[in-house]
């Protein structure tokens, strides 16, 4: 049986990382503390029954360089082993992991706290401002980020090192706010009887919003995706327009409540498959308004940015810098980071 262990000490190189969603999953080879990333395609988890078989088939049959540590991201809360993701059916067993692949060290982190690894090393082509504001370079930042589910993490900084601070935000209370909330809620499909920010803000918490506005307005729903709605909108159907504004507006009111919780003066990043996907209805106003709407701080809201994250692979850019330089990040690994018994 592995034997956990919690320090930050040097990984043995070269080092996989692995972002792994609820999708899609990414990897990419680190030969050594400097040398640069190897990436390799993009695979869907539901292609592959394991991530062993997926490492397997999708990086070693394509590289002779082989890996002495993984270092992972996964989207759900990271528990003692065996470890579920929350939207997709692998399962995460270091014990598996190091009997078939010789690793020395397995890592394994929450998907979002590698995205809040990223945040200062992004550069200015991967980001777009959605308003105004300014970082300051010590404040503490925050990453929201819809997709296959909704992650949250946020990144502060105390005696000159960094601590990602993962959570599960995806699954707080969203509730209505304006006379067109309350006409809507009614008719929104609950997720165990609840109404979360997940369940709203997510690729299929857009076709919720279009569903229940099409039931509150009686109207036929298209069968629809989230790419469905957002050519709709841009088509401009009116229900469709509607519900990509909505999904904009309550993204940028989540945002600002994050905002005030950490006072993130460092900046609230919009990253996730669907923001890119989306710049064009995010950039429109609405996103931004509802994200300084929060009286009595509304001063404090417009001084805070909020760039959307244009990175196609950013969790991996987190994962590489902490495998690089582990020891720039005040973080526990306690049973979160396995090696050979």
């Amino acid at each position: 049986m592995a034997r956990q262990h919690g320090d930050n000490e040097p990984l043995a190189f070269p080092v996989l990382i692995a972002d792994i969603g609820g999708t899609n999953a990414r990897f990419a080879l680190i030969p050594d503390a400097y040398g640069d990333l190897k990436h390799f395609p993009t695979v869907t988890t539901s292609d592959y029954p394991s991530p062993l078989a997926a490492i397997e088939q999708a990086v070693l049959a394509h590289t002779s360089l082989l890996p002495k540590s993984i270092v992972m991201a996964i989207a759900g809360p990271v528990d003692l082993p065996p470890i579920k993701l929350t939207n997709a059916e692998w399962v995460i067993e270091p014990d598996a992991m190091i009997e078939t692949f010789g690793f020395r060290d397995v890592v394994v982190v929450n998907d979002f706290e590698a995205l809040a690894l990223a945040l200062p090393s992004l550069e200015d082509k991967h980001l777009v401002q959605l308003g105004g504001g300014e970082a300051h370079a010590h404040a503490p930042r925050v990453v929201v980020g819809p997709g296959t589910g909704l992650g949250v993490a946020s990144l502060v900084s105390s005696a000159g090192r960094l601590t990602p601070i993962p959570g599960e935000g995806g699954h707080v209370a969203l509730g209505p706010e304006t006379p067109e909330d309350f006409a809507l809620w009614p008719h929104l499909e609950r997720f165990h009887g609840r109404i979360t920010t997940e369940t709203l803000l997510s690729g299929a918490g857009i076709v919720r919003i279009y569903r229940g506005i099409c039931a509150s307005g009686g109207l036929s729903a298209e069968p629809a995706t989230p790419e469905h709605v957002s050519e709709l909108a841009m088509a401009g159907d009116p229900a469709a327009v509607q519900a990509m504004r909505l999904f904009c507006t309550y993204l940028g009111r989540y945002a600002g409540d994050l905002a005030l919780i950490f006072l993130a003066h460092g900046g609230v990043y919009i990253a996730g498959g669907i923001g890119p996907k989306i710049t064009r209805f995010l950039t429109d106003g609405h996103f931004r308004t509802a994200f300084e709407a929060k009286a009595p701080h509304q001063a404090i809201m417009k001084t805070i940015p909020t760039p959307l994250v244009t990175h196609d692979r950013p969790a991996l850019e987190g994962l590489a810098a902490f495998s690089r330089t582990p020891t720039r990040f005040a973080m526990s690994l306690h049973g979160r980071r396995f090696k050979p018994a």
